[in-house]
C-alpha cells in the first residue's frame, strides 16, 4: 500500500483547520448578530411589534419579546462550539419563522405613504435576503 506524502499530509491538515476556523468564525459572527438583534427585540421593541401579522392571536410585544429570545438563544448555541450544530438549525427554523413577519412588512408597507421610498425598498430585499441567512446556517451545520 502506498502512504501519502507527508506534505500532501499537511496540505489536508492545513485546509481542514482553516476551513473549522473559517466555520468558527461564520458561527461566531452569525451567534453574535443574532444576540444582538434579539437584544435590540427588547431594547426598541416598537419597531418589531409593528411588522407582527395581526392574523396572529395575542398581542404584538408578546411575539417581539418571543422572537427576542428565540434569536438570542439561537445565537448563543451558535456562539458555543458543543451546540454549534443543533444552532445551525435553530437558525434556520428561526429564518423561517420571521418569514411571514418579514412578508407582512413589505404588504403594509408597499403602499403606505408615511414610509420613504429607501424604506419600502428595505422590506423588499429584506425577502430574497433569507436565502443566504438560511444557506449560511447550513454550512455551519455541515461543517460542525
Amino acid at each position: 500500500m502506498r502512504q501519502p506524502h507527508q506534505h500532501n499530509v499537511i496540505m489536508t491538515s492545513s485546509s481542514l483547520a482553516l476551513r473549522q476556523i473559517s466555520n468558527s468564525s461564520r458561527a461566531a459572527k452569525t451567534g453574535t448578530w443574532l444576540v444582538g438583534m434579539g437584544v435590540l427585540h427588547f431594547v426598541a421593541p416598537k419597531p418589531f411589534d409593528t411588522i407582527i401579522p395581526e392574523e396572529l392571536p395575542g398581542t404584538p410585544r408578546f411575539y417581539t419579546y418571543a422572537s427576542g429570545v428565540a434569536e438570542i438563544g439561537v445565537g448563543a448555541l451558535l456562539i458555543a462550539p458543543k451546540t454549534r450544530r443543533i444552532g445551525a438549525l435553530s437558525a434556520i427554523a428561526l429564518y423561517l419563522g420571521v418569514f411571514p413577519g418579514n412578508v407582512n412588512m413589505v404588504r403594509m408597507w408597499f403602499n403606505d405613504p408615511t414610509k420613504t421610498l429607501p424604506m419600502r425598498i428595505g422590506a423588499i430585499a429584506r425577502l430574497p435576503l433569507q436565502v443566504p441567512m438560511i444557506t449560511q446556517a447550513w454550512k455551519i451545520y455541515k461543517e460542525s
